[in-house]
């Protein structure tokens, strides 16, 4: 499992390296919002990053930063030129909305790339905003915002932290880094990892290039990769979660479970079994811990079980080496657990 672990994190760490391309740097030009009532913030741009921030202490404004072709600094003269020639580039306020808007000119047509330049975005407004953000040449980080928040890049990461309302972001080059957030969450990639950390409220995460990091989730989960391993800890509420890629490792569950794989082992430790827990594995062994005192149905099935129930209290039922089928202090919850071709490991703590 250390491999998935791995693959997670260092995407995150480009999800870093991307969102803060531009601290320290000096601004091509910035433009004051302190006027304006902002409460919608509308971005497009081919070959850039953009962050929004509502981050309290920040006057209002607009930076923009301009590179030249793979990230090389270029003179404001040259700048000016490439602008000029070939591109368009806006920010207007109209009502309470700002739109900085950059478009190649000659998006449709035969263009030198070596001329191409880099303008990304970096807005300040209230925390009260909703925003549109669209790139396909960068990453996007938001924080501190409270609204509608709808994102998506082709070419980088999402960095997103203390944002709370509906939150839909995508992506298909990077990876997915989310903490201290909340209320509806809905998160794509097929280009990398995702870590999530300490949300709330309706979480639906989905990458289909890296594996799934989670911690400290409370609510309606539902997390699913096809090209790597989960690892889990201290979740409560729900948490429906698959893969075809790698090992599933959840600790500290105080939840509903649904959990599967088709490409490694499992293993989840239950501090409490909350309305049901499944867990399938295709090609791999399940090590399952269950909490002593809590009243359990059991149908668990594996090539081979590898725990006795005369070491069990209060269980009543079925067991063989191949299948447990009965109830714990009398019965309850329902624990649903089968390995097609995989040993099964059944403790009590």
């Amino acid at each position: 499992m250390k491999t998935y672990i791995l693959s997670a994190l260092l995407a995150c760490q480009t999800i870093a390296a991307i969102a803060q391309d531009n601290d320290g740097k000096t601004p091509y030009l910035t433009k004051s919002l302190a006027s304006d009532a902002i409460s919608s913030v509308v971005v497009n741009t081919s070959a850039g990053g953009i962050e929004v921030s509502g981050r309290a202490g920040q006057a209002p404004r607009v930076e923009v930063y301009i590179r030249g072709n793979n990230g090389r600094d270029i003179s404001k003269e040259e700048i000016k030129k490439r602008l000029d020639e070939d591109y368009d580039l806006s920010i207007t306020v109209t009502g309470h909305e700002v739109r900085a808007i950059a478009k190649n000119k000659h998006e449709n047509q035969n263009f030198n790339w070596k001329k191409s330049i880099s303008i990304s975005f970096k807005i300040f407004v209230p925390q009260q905003v909703a925003t549109n953000l669209k790139t396909s040449g960068g990453g996007i980080r938001l924080d501190n915002l409270k609204g509608i928040e709808t994102f998506t890049t082709s070419g980088g990461g999402l960095e997103v932290d203390r944002l709370y309302g509906t939150i839909k972001g995508t992506t298909s080059g990077g990876g997915i880094r989310v903490t201290n957030s909340g209320d509806n969450i809905n998160l794509q990639t097929s280009g990398g990892g995702i870590e999530a950390k300490n949300l709330t409220g309706k979480i639906n995460l989905e990458t289909s290039g890296g594996g799934l990091r989670l911690e400290n989730l409370k609510g309606t989960v539902n997390a699913h990769t096809s090209g790597g391993g989960v690892e889990g800890s201290n979740i409560e509420g729900e948490l429906v979660t698959s893969t075809s890629g790698g090992g599933i490792d959840l600790k500290g569950m105080n939840c509903s479970l649904d959990a599967s794989t088709s490409a490694g082992s499992l293993r989840a430790q239950m501090i409490k079994v909350g309305k049901f827990l499944k867990l399938d594995v295709s090609s791999g062994n399940i090590d399952l811990q269950l909490p002593a005192n809590q009243g359990l149905s059991l149908d668990i099935r594996g090539d081979g079980i590898n725990q006795h129930p005369s070491k069990i209290s209060g269980f009543s039922g079925q067991w063989d080496n191949e299948h447990i089928k009965g109830t714990v202090n009398g019965g309850g919850a329902p624990v649903t657990a089968g390995a097609s071709s995989g040993n099964v490991s059944v403790r009590f703590n």
